[in-house]
């Protein structure tokens, strides 16, 4: 009978495990690790000092009475049982533990914080509500990552006003370049049906200081202005109110045009329109109108609305030079119903006209650059970082530094669409450092970065901001790679601070998602740091351009871009875009325009955007660029060799679903480099 028992004891035990580990993990109530938690993965500190030290400061909380005070105290909850197990006390006023409290200092703005400590306190200060949800979050994640909190004198004001993620996501629920399953916006059950992953999202973005959320693909149905779907949003837009975002929404330009004859809208959405009019020329009256009365109903429902994220006439999208008008003219309309409720518009410059010029790479600053300073004050150019479309490796986009008067975001990928998907292991911050903000323009003479002109240092900006093209998805861990968080979590940190340390941050993420010692932080940190540079030498060598294929953007596709969009011979590979060729080099201040005009002072990592190469060409290394090209091929598969055999290395310090996990992607990237690199082999060796 007793060994009955046991038998049955065993058998339920490993039947409550499996059903926590299948149905538990949303709500957290599971011990088991999935990557749902993301760098929110508050597990228990090592005894030390530092860990006594934060429990004596924890014990004891005095909230500020701001509006954010209940987020405040659940996540002070969650994140101090977790770590310190400490229940903490919330008082009135205290002489020990954190204290927070308004200050009187302007210069904090709507979102900074001042924290101090002492031998017996910590004080969070700000100005207003946000800095104290802001100041929360860094306080814990000093203490998640085991800093000293002894003699803490931290001053943050984020550099950039709007810090906003954008969402590919159809009405139907698939996002474009997604790779981590369907939508988070389950529209057909909203707004009745709201789901706890919506509130965990907007912790995870709050805690990066993400402010901006634009719901929907910028290829729009116009659907999403309907008055039913707009309900739906102000419901998500309720959840995310709470930890200080405001929602944002990409229409359709034509939508004001009835079903009947919406020619662009059409073909693309099947006839599906929601105005009554014949046109949506943006100097039409009664197309001004219904875009006022639209924007009144929106801010009925959602007092807070940020505005909206506008992609026109580019890929087939409807537009205002459909109707023989300008981009000024279009987004100046959309602006002027968006200013009496204090909303933007976010125009995108991704437009690539043929009729414009013959090299791709030069048509969005053509288009644009001659419109600078004619655009309303509320209005916004969201520009992508390079001139090509977020290629693994591109030169900067020369709109930034030639705009002086019109406000430029940066629009960075943080999807994978050209660098392996959520297959590849690639992090992400270090091409965003070194090819884009790190990048001198020399518009204002030395030091006019591409940070110091979007954080406003360069010359004056009216307003800031950053956005990024999300990597999220309904995955169990949020994007399908573990490693892919890591991506979402430094575009959040580099958006409060384009010059933040890629160090301190790829520290930060390591030790608050993974919880591991310092030698394990040290294997991660190596896996990680390589693989952008590997990952361009092997896929796109020396900023070749397109190397994929049209259809998928992941596989080889050599034979469908070559001396299409770039050239290759026997003699030579690459394309002329000097003085000589298509000029593009022109559309960058002196400096660097003499640079990559150079093909001895143009960097290596650009050679083949701007220059037609002689496969005998001697690189810095001493070989040809033939030899160099050949062996840089090879890079992708030795850097996944050498990244599964350090994983494995540190198997016995990662929790087993998620080492498995990751095992498995490592496994499959090596599989799809190895055919990656015998396609590349096989194309190229005709001309070696």
């Amino acid at each position: 009978m007793n060994h009955c028992f046991r038998c049955f004891s065993i058998v339920l035990f490993f039947f409550l495990s499996c059903m926590s580990y299948l149905f538990g993990q949303e709500q957290t109530l599971s011990t088991v690790d999935t990557g749902y938690e993301l760098w929110m993965n508050y597990k228990p500190l090592p005894e030390s000092g530092l860990k006594q030290s934060a429990i004596r400061y924890g014990s004891h909380i005095s909230l500020p009475g701001s509006r954010y005070d209940e987020v405040i105290r659940k996540e002070l909850e969650r994140a101090l049982k977790a770590l310190l197990t400490v229940t903490p006390i919330f008082v009135q006023d205290n002489a020990v533990g954190i204290q927070m409290s308004f200050c009187k200092d302007k210069g904090l703005g709507e979102e900074g914080y001042i924290i101090r400590s002492g031998k017996k306190r910590i004080t969070l200060q700000a100005y207003s509500d946000a800095g104290f949800l802001y100041g929360t979050f860094h306080l814990i994640r000093l203490i998640q990552c085991g800093y000293p909190l002894e003699q803490l004198n931290i001053k943050e004001i984020p550099a950039l006003e709007f810090r906003m993620i954008n969402h590919w996501v159809g009405l139907g629920g698939t996002v474009e370049r997604g790779y981590a399953g369907k939508g988070l916006w389950a529209w057909d059950d909203l707004p009745k049906k709201i789901e706890p992953r919506y509130t965990d999202y907007a912790r995870a973005e709050a805690s990066i200081g993400i402010n901006a959320v634009i719901l929907n693909n910028v290829n729009a149905d116009p659907r999403i202005l309907g008055h039913d779907y707009l309900e739906k949003v102000a419901a998500l837009a309720d959840i995310f109110r709470k930890y200080h975002i405001k929602v944002y929404l990409a229409p359709n330009f034509a939508a004001p045009v009835k079903p009947s004859t919406t020619k662009d809208v059409g073909k693309q959405w099947g006839g599906v329109g929601i105005g009554h009019l014949d046109t949506a020329d943006p100097l039409n009256p009664e197309v001004q109108k219904w875009w006022m009365d639209k924007v009144n109903e929106i801010y009925s429902l959602i007092p807070d609305f940020g505005g909206f994220l506008v992609k026109a006439n580019s890929e087939g999208m409807a537009g205002p030079q459909d109707y023989h008008r300008s981009h000024v003219d279009g987004a100046n309309m959309l602006a002027r119903a968006l200013k009496p409720h204090g909303g933007i518009v976010l125009w995108r410059t991704f437009v690539y006209n043929p009729e414009i010029d013959k090299d791709r790479m030069k048509r969005s600053y053509k288009e644009f650059q001659p419109l600078d300073g004619q655009f309303d004050e509320n209005v916004v150019l969201q520009t992508k970082n390079g001139t090509l479309d977020f290629q693994p490796s591109e030169p900067a986009q020369p709109l930034f530094g030639a705009m002086r008067h019109t406000p430029l975001f940066p629009e960075l990928q943080i999807t994978q669409e050209y660098l392996g998907r959520s297959v590849s292991l690639v992090y992400l911050l270090p091409m965003w450092r070194k090819t884009f903000l790190d990048f001198d323009t020399y518009c204002n003479g030395k030091g006019s970065t591409v940070s110091n002109i979007i954080a406003g240092k360069t010359f004056p900006s009216r307003m800031l901001g950053m956005a990024g093209v999300g990597n999220i998805g309904r995955s169990r861990n949020w994007t399908a790679h573990h490693f892919a968080q890591a991506n979402w979590y430094a575009f959040g940190r580099l958006a409060w601070n384009p010059e933040e340390s890629t160090e301190s941050i790829t520290s930060d993420w390591i030790k608050s998602t993974w919880n591991c010692d310092e030698a394990t932080l040290e294997v991660i940190r190596q896996m990680m740091m390589p693989t952008w540079e590997s990952f361009v030498c092997a896929h796109a060598p020396y900023s070749l351009g397109f190397t994929v294929k049209r259809e998928d953007h992941y596989t080889a596709g050599f034979e469908q871009r070559a001396n299409k969009e770039w050239h290759v011979s026997k003699e030579s590979i690459g394309t002329d875009r000097t003085t000589k060729g298509t000029n593009y080099v022109s559309q960058y201040f002196k400096y660097n325009k003499d640079i990559f005009n150079s093909l001895s002072q143009c960097p290596e990592l650009y050679l083949l955007c701007f220059h037609n190469v002689p496969w005998s060409h001697k690189m810095k290394s001493g070989k040809s660029l033939r030899e160099e090209f050949k062996s840089n091929l090879k890079r992708g598969i030795e850097q996944v060799d050498v990244n599964i055999g350090l994983w494995k290395s540190i198997r016995n310090k990662i929790d087993p679903v998620r080492y498995e996990e990751v095992l498995e992607s490592l496994y499959k990237e090596q599989r799809d480099t190895k055919v990656f690199y015998q396609a590349a082999l096989n194309f190229f060796s005709q001309y070696w």
